[in-house]
């Protein structure tokens, strides 16, 4: 069994909320963790899975129900399947307040945040259940470059051939489309998402430019980006928001667009094995993305911000980290071990004078360059650096 990072964030919200959230991409592992909770509670408990017809049946009349086990923890699975559980879970709350009386489960955020937000003010503390990082993975034999290059799904991840992550992660895709997001009564062409998508894939890591992209689709641009908000909402795509302060300089304030999932990614680009990935001309923006996302995982998204930083002329920095405590970390990305800094990246650092400045590599070992940039691996800047910047 392999830890997950959030357990213990979640186990302490239990302590004090009295509804917890666990929310995340479908088929990421969230019923798992909340059965290994469920063992470990020191109160009853039910578990309801609302994609089983016998448990939605006994939601027919939910107020009756739910007060019949009102001494349990209720672990409610894929709750946005059933959005007008949201106002009667309110009321049950506010008659008794007790933490941990309601654990809810959601794959796709949009109007479950929606509903909660409205209904569950106050009450609820949410965690990201995301795909396996590559911390999560180090009590395991599971390489770097698989973790990269199948992405953190479970069930792609330790499938027993390629062949079988392959087929998971084209039918998880096809899955998404046509299921997850009607299910959330959002009317959209399939044909359209599917084509979206893909163009996604081959975007991956650049500025994205929605009249562009609007052009190429035929639609109008509030439907890109209606169904934009709807890929990130489901934790498909994550929009890099850039960094601009008054600098005195003209600066990108468009934001760079990600798939948040390699193995998602490689598969859109069909991009059959590792060894193709190297000769495909996506291979640097796939590890771009990958050490980005890794990092996401890291790190609380709601005391870190993470941007990037381009001037108009086309100096960047790949990742500017903001932390708790105000310290700026400038990060530039490299898919090679004997990486060299370009004059635009000396530029941004000139610009922004950073607390911090890192290249971050595959696996090279630590090295100090004389203008103090920290040159390391991506393993070794999440388990050593990392704590170091905060």
């Amino acid at each position: 069994m392999i830890e997950r990072q959030i357990k213990e964030q979640v186990v302490k919200n239990l302590t004090y909320f009295p509804v917890v959230g666990i929310v995340g991409p479908r088929q990421v592992g969230k019923t798992t963790l909340s059965k290994i909770i469920q063992k470990n509670l020191n109160i009853p408990s039910l578990h309801l899975d609302l994609e089983l017809d016998d448990d939605l049946y006994k939601l027919q009349n939910p107020q009756t129900y739910l007060q019949m086990h009102a001494e349990k923890c209720i672990i409610i699975d894929e709750i946005q399947r059933l959005p007008s559980l949201f106002p009667l879970l309110r009321a049950l709350i506010d008659q008794d307040r007790r933490p941990a009386r309601f654990i809810i489960l959601g794959s796709a955020s949009p109007e479950m945040i929606r509903h909660s937000s409205e209904s569950l003010a106050g009450r609820i503390a949410y965690s990201e259940l995301t795909p396996f990082s590559l911390l999560e993975l180090q009590s395991t034999t599971i390489q770097q470059s698989t973790h990269w290059f199948l992405g953190g799904f479970p069930s792609a991840l330790l499938a027993p051939s390629p062949d079988f992550s392959r087929i998971w992660l084209q039918n998880f895709i096809y899955t998404f489309i046509e299921k997850d997001i009607r299910l959330l009564g959002y009317d959209i062409s399939i044909p359209t998402m599917d084509r979206l998508l893909k163009m996604l894939a081959h975007l991956h890591s650049a500025i994205l430019n929605v009249s562009d992209i609007s052009r190429s689709l035929g639609v109008s641009i509030p439907t890109v980006n209606k169904y934009l908000d709807l890929l990130e909402g489901g934790f498909l795509i994550r929009r890099l928001q850039p960094y601009f302060v008054n600098l005195g300089k003209r600066l990108v304030k468009t934001p760079k667009m990600y798939i948040r999932d390699t193995g998602i990614l490689h598969s859109l680009a069909s991009i059959p094995s590792y060894e193709a990935l190297y000769a495909n001309p996506l291979i640097g923006a796939s590890w771009e993305g990958y050490v980005i996302e890794q990092i996401y995982r890291c790190v609380e998204p709601r005391s870190w911000n993470l941007y990037y930083y381009r001037t108009q002329v086309g100096a960047e920095v790949d990742l500017v980290l903001i932390s708790p405590s105000g310290k700026m970390t400038c990060i530039e990305i490299k898919n090679t071990n004997t990486p060299k800094l370009s004059k635009g990246f000396h530029q941004c650092i000139n610009d922004l004078q950073p607390h911090f400045q890192y290249v971050i590599t595959p696996s090279s070992e630590l090295l100090i360059t004389a203008e103090g940039v920290i040159i390391c691996s991506l393993l070794q800047f999440l388990k050593i650096e990392l704590p170091k910047i905060t």
